[in-house]
């Protein structure tokens, strides 16, 4: 299997190359030049894999169509030791949990900071050290955070041989709990930088130190975002999993609903769905930064800047700037890498905005996509919270409850199932929790007084100069092998 650039650059390149390097050089997301077809055989195939071995086998055979590079038998090991209950809390590793008349929960916040990103991450991890193991090199991680990713990050790679993990968040505006996951680890190999702006302003630094091909390369700079293609493609097979388990025949189909800041999470439901895994519908939920529902209804893709980029109840999706979306436009747009690059290489940069509602393709987002999108405020997401909670007896957090707020809305055939993706446990975000029940979520026992320990982060301006000065100050050219 190669990979191709979004923006058309000539390079074709194999899985374990683009899994060190993020970004393609002429600033272009990879993915794979084709994606293998799913047929009735094969899906048959996976649901017997993840009955009776499991999601680790589940994950060996999914990854095994797109990385040839690694012997299998080092994949499937690694995948053995990545999806353990002892990481993940349970065997199923992502269970669904029943709501109410074909509406679902698929809980993917069970690893080790409590949030889905983890499904994702710890696996990167191990793949990380790996491959760096063979070339006998060294990786210095670039990484941008609203919330979730840096802690999931730091925990998958601390301690991690031949790997060091610069990670940039919004300074003061992830919750205490994120704040504290991320700045109280010690770890020699773990640098913390807040920077003074949102998180859009964090994204652009990583991919303008990833577009500075000599930086990058002495350096060695690699990305653990969701435009790094490793980690979007740990993330399909959660997709695979949840359908598993809500369908017993493969004529079903099942929904999903993605609460949606960077369009990750929910283009890996994209590339399970150009597989052939029978989703009828991807619904996008976004909070109030709604430029991907604003996108989806009206083909006008507009970023916002930091003063119009809200400060919301559900932090991880406080985001106008949505990287992983290009990897879609790319599709719809019939892999036209030159139409890629002019919207997303120069529109943006230019004038902050494309509009693709003239497009005649712009309908098959909807008509052959199966994409579909709404939007939550806080006021909903205190209502969907409470509502939950007084008639299932269960606590979401503030970004799941962003998705079952649109869920419900979208939920229209009763024998389609409509599974929604959980983001995080709801301690990470107590003090909506709080606001929505009159008391404070359940607290794993691993995590008692964590905002009181010390704290490591360095706090500095939105500028890229900065942030390479203080990766050349910590760190020394890297050998290559």
């Amino acid at each position: 299997m190669r990979y191709l650039s979004t923006r058309g650059h000539a390079d074709r390149k194999q899985f374990c190359d683009i899994l060190l390097e993020g970004l393609a050089p002429d600033g272009g997301l990879y993915l794979p030049e084709h994606y293998p077809q799913i047929d009735d055989a094969a899906l048959t195939k996976l649901r017997k894999a993840y009955h009776e071995q499991g999601y680790a086998e589940l994950a060996f055979q999914i990854l095994s169509l797109y990385i040839d590079d690694i012997p299998a038998a080092d994949l499937k090991a690694l995948c053995a030791k990545t999806y353990t209950a002892e990481v993940f809390g349970t065997g199923e590793i992502v269970p669904l949990r029943h709501l109410e008349d074909g509406l679902w929960l698929e809980a993917l916040s069970n690893g080790p900071t409590l949030a889905f990103k983890d499904m994702a991450m710890q696996l990167l991890g191990n793949l990380f050290e790996y491959e760096l193991g063979r070339r006998g090199a060294e990786l210095n991680i670039l990484g941008a955070t609203s919330g979730d990713t840096g802690s999931a990050a730091e925990y998958a790679m601390r301690g991690k041989q031949g790997i060091r993990v610069f990670m940039t968040s919004p300074h003061g505006r992830m919750s205490p709990f994120q704040q504290a996951q991320m700045f109280s680890l010690q770890d020699a190999n773990i640098h913390n930088i807040a920077i003074e702006g949102v998180f859009d302003d964090c994204q652009d630094i990583v991919k303008a130190v990833s577009n500075d091909l000599e930086f990058k390369r002495k350096y060695k700079i690699g990305t653990v975002n969701s435009i790094n293609w490793a980690r979007l493609l740990a993330q399909v097979v959660y997709y695979f999993a949840g359908y598993i388990q809500a369908t017993e025949t493969n004529d079903q189909k099942v929904s999903f609903t993605v609460p949606s800041g960077n369009f990750g999470n929910v283009c890996a439901g994209h590339v399970a769905r150009m597989m052939g895994l029978p989703i009828a519908k991807l619904v996008v939920a976004t909070n109030e930064n709604d430029v991907l529902d604003e996108f989806f209804r009206t083909g006008v893709y507009r970023v916002r800047g930091s003063a119009d980029t809200h400060e919301t109840s559900s932090p991880s999706m406080d985001i106008s700037k949505a990287s992983n979306f290009e990897r879609f436009v790319f599709d719809l747009l019939g892999r036209d890498g030159a139409k890629t690059k002019a919207l997303f290489g120069d529109a943006l940069s230019q004038t902050g905005q494309f509009d693709l509602s003239q497009d005649p393709r712009f309908a098959d987002a909807a008509a052959k996509y199966g994409f579909e999108s709404g939007k939550s405020t806080h006021a909903d997401r205190l209502a969907t919270i409470r509502d939950n909670y007084q008639r299932h007896g269960v606590t979401i957090d503030t970004h799941t409850a962003d998705g079952v707020k649109v869920a419900l809305e979208h939920h229209r055939d009763a024998n389609v199932p409509m599974i929604v993706l959980e983001t995080a446990l709801p301690i990470k975000f107590a003090a909506t929790i709080e606001e929505a029940l009159g008391h404070a979520p359940e607290r794993p026992a691993k995590f008692e007084g964590i905002e009181a320990l010390p704290k490591r982060v360095q706090v500095m301006p939105a500028d890229v100069a900065l942030v390479k000065a203080y990766i050349e100050r910590h760190c020394a050219p890297a050998v290559l092998g």
